[in-house]
């Protein structure tokens, strides 16, 4: 079968008009005009390209007022090529006018910039605020340093981290846990609050742990997208540099 790719051109219009030009292509397209049910089907090598994101998946769908909406299933893979963010999983919604992502099953975060890998079985990126929410069974790697917990913030702009749900950091050999946990990560600091405890081991005494990979839970994707609270309370902080 011919593989079918068509060029388009879309402006949003609302308090902010924008311009943005894309194109897809599948090995199979079919499209619905019917008023009320627009929508476009790639199937087969979908991709979905425009100038900063490049999508890619086995099954793609375009849908809403000028096709805002993509939801992906079956090897998703999304390439930020301005910000150096790659984004892998089973199953993507996206928002190109909000410019938001949701990612669930076997999610991966790789952004190449910092440096830093995110794991998690569900994951929030927000492009323009530059923040990521992982949930279920988070692990986080850079080089010397080992999260894990179930509920994490990563604010890229700032270059922090914030962990909670049983979190656990690895640091240069050194084991920290607490109620949550604080990272600035440009800062090589670190700061713990409630129910803090903490292994310093010497170069001699170090020894591998085995991380265990929780189970990923299914969550849905395809919900509106709303505000998170950015709060904290402090309490019991404890703090490591």
């Amino acid at each position: 079968m011919k593989k079918s790719s068509i060029f388009l051109i879309f402006c949003l219009c609302g308090s902010l008009i924008f311009t943005e030009v894309f194109h897809f292509s599948g090995n199979r397209v079919q499209t619905i005009f019917a008023k009320g049910k627009e929508r476009t089907l790639l199937t087969g090598n979908a991709r979905v390209v425009s100038d900063d994101n490049h999508i890619t998946a086995h099954s793609i769908e375009l849908f809403g007022k000028d096709n805002t909406y993509v939801l992906c299933t079956g090897n998703v893979r999304l390439i930020n090529t301005k910000k150096g963010i790659d984004l892998t999983c089973e199953k993507m919604f996206y928002d190109r006018k909000l410019k938001k992502s949701r990612m669930q099953g076997n999610a991966v975060m790789v952004d190449r910039e910092n440096e830093i890998v995110v794991k998690g079985g569900f994951i929030e990126d927000n492009e323009e605020q530059e923040i990521t929410i992982i949930q279920i069974g988070v692990r986080i790697l850079k080089e010397d340093m080992v999260c894990r917990s179930e509920f994490a913030r990563y604010l890229r702009k700032e270059d922090k981290l914030e962990l909670s749900g049983m979190p656990i950091v690895h640091w240069k050999g050194d084991e920290y846990r607490a109620s949550k946990i604080y990272i600035d990560l440009d800062k090589d600091e670190i700061t713990l609050e409630g129910d803090v405890s903490g292994e310093i081991t010497s170069e001699e005494e170090e020894t591998t742990k085995q991380d265990k990979q929780p189970v990923d839970q299914e969550k849905p994707i395809d919900e509106p997208f709303e505000e998170e609270d950015s709060g904290n309370q402090s309490e019991n902080k404890s703090e490591v540099q």
